[in-house]
């Protein structure tokens, strides 16, 4: 029995998807991604439905090694969980996540046009970026590593207030499917894949040209607090009172800021346990706070909790986090997985999930839409609150990733949102990376890792709709699915037959 596809070919499939989060952040070599992107589209081009899921598994499994290495990190250094079965685990989810390029290399090759130049073009790329949809969605949802981010510090970020991280995810597949087809071509069918290379040119030129958003007012002083608090002190609870007086004292000790932030749960305790004194003492400051802490419903012992975020300003707000980290503030199938608790030590693990829809905070005389930890990886929960808002504020603890690629890559996904949605973005970590994002993704301050810091700014609220905020996915959706349309077409036009091989 001969070996499921060339030896090879699965090699270089591997090694395309090790190299793959070389594209994205700290590394930033953007290039790669569609260098590696366009050798597994020609890997595929002539391989068996059978052989292109073989490479299209080893290169998922390959990206997802290298890029989420971090999640090693969590489960075993933070999370107490014995190195072997944190190994395991990470090796296990490596592997889940490999099964959407998987199914992407199959179903292109056996319901794509018999063509490698047709299907590199009409097929390819669309199931490229629905693998990226679904693995955003499914399964609480793991939006990483998308194509699109990795090009956030080139020309064509101008398309993602357009059509957002998915739709610039869906240019680059196109681009590099279409330099495949000309690979493969000969003649008259190297017209189609040159035409699309032409149009997707024409389009980032003009992306530049429309103006969506504008300023807001004056602009607003910043004063992000990051005190690098160590996990294993943060969550003993007799810290806590120490931790909030070092908060307050450096806070109240800065003038002439419009708004102050604390990290995530920088106040590590319910908040029906905060003596009223120290509120009245945020209050009387001159500036406006945004903090992280927790909120409970009632004092009954199973009573739902909340990580939250609370606003205190022309009046008192709390934000209750949506988009739950599963394991980590939720666990998934507990009556199947409850065992995992005996072996992590996370605590606060059982969250309650507030609602999508919440009121904006209003704050140094603007409306900020807040977040929390990597909701600001979830388009959807971040477009939900902007046609509202002026800024937005993310609130993040990076201390779980240690020193890793998370926190950058992080950093990375928040100034897409900012790109996304023309707004600015604050963005306030335990320990780093802090930073003041102005609308176009720029970073404009920000503190290191594992130090005390105070980053002070202006940053500039804006109004106005960009058309990915109105529109979300929609648009990318459509063209997606007329471009497998007539790829479905010109198969059974040629053969008869959408199935066979």
């Amino acid at each position: 029995m001969g070996f499921p596809g060339s030896a090879m070919r699965i090699a270089a499939a591997a090694l395309s998807g090790l190299a793959y989060p070389l594209a994205f952040a700290p590394f930033d070599l953007f290039w790669i991604a569609p260098v590696t992107v366009a050798a597994l589209f020609l890997i595929w081009a002539k391989a068996s439905a059978r052989q292109a899921a073989l490479q299209g598994f080893v290169f998922g499994l390959g990206m997802a090694l290298a890029g989420v290495s971090w999640i090693y990190v969590s489960l075993s250094e933070f999370g107490g969980m014995p190195a072997p079965l944190a190994g395991g685990a990470v090796l296990i989810f490596a592997a889940l996540m490999a099964l959407y390029p998987m199914a992407v290399g199959f179903l292109q090759a056996r319901f794509g046009p018999r063509s490698p130049a047709a299907r590199a073009v009409l097929v390819m790329p669309v199931l490229w970026v629905l693998g990226e949809w679904l693995r955003g969605n499914l399964m609480s949802g793991f939006p990483w590593l998308y194509l699109g981010y990795s090009q956030t510090d080139t020309p064509l970020a101008a398309l993602l207030p357009i059509i957002g991280t998915l739709g610039l995810s869906l240019w680059l597949a196109l681009a590099v499917g279409a330099l495949v087809a000309i690979v493969h071509g000969a003649g008259r069918a190297r017209v189609l894949p040159a035409g699309v290379l032409l149009a997707l040119g024409v389009c980032t030129a003009l992306a530049r040209l429309p103006v969506f958003v504008a300023p807001a007012g004056e602009s607003l002083n910043v004063a992000l607090v990051q005190h690098n608090v160590s996990l294993s002190e943060k969550w003993q609870s007799h810290n806590a009172s120490n931790i909030a007086s070092a908060y307050l004292h450096e806070s109240e000790a800065l003038s002439g800021a419009d708004l102050i932030v604390w990290p995530e749960a920088a106040l590590p305790t319910y908040l029906d346990e905060i003596a009223p004194a120290f509120l009245a003492r945020l209050e009387d400051h001159e500036a406006d706070f945004l903090l992280g802490a927790l909120a409970r419903d009632s004092l009954e012992p199973n009573a739902p909790y909340y990580n939250v975020a609370v606003g205190i300003g022309e009046a008192k707000s709390l934000y209750r986090k949506h988009q739950l980290v599963p394991f980590g503030e939720y666990l998934p199938l507990a009556a199947l997985l409850g065992w995992l608790l005996d072996y992590l030590n996370i605590p606060m693990s059982d969250f309650s999930a507030g609602p999508l829809t919440q009121p904006p905070m209003p704050l140094g005389g603007y409306a900020v839409g807040v977040s929390i930890c990597y909701e600001d990886a979830f388009t959807h929960v971040i477009n939900e609150a902007v046609p509202q808002v002026q800024l937005l504020a993310n609130l993040s603890e990076d201390a779980w990733f240690g020193d890793s690629l998370a926190p950058h890559q992080r950093l990375q996904m928040a100034r897409a949102r900012a790109i996304e949605t023309g707004r600015p973005m604050i963005r306030s970590s335990n320990n780093g990376l802090s930073a003041l994002i102005d609308a176009d993704g720029r970073v404009h301050a920000i503190a290191p890792q594992f130090v005390r810091a105070v980053v002070r700014g202006d940053v500039q609220p804006m109004t106005g709709i960009t058309p990915f905020v109105r529109y979300g996915n929609l648009p990318v959706g459509v063209l997606a699915a007329l471009l497998l349309a007539v790829g479905l077409w010109c198969r059974i036009r040629r053969t008869g037959d959408p199935v066979s091989r």
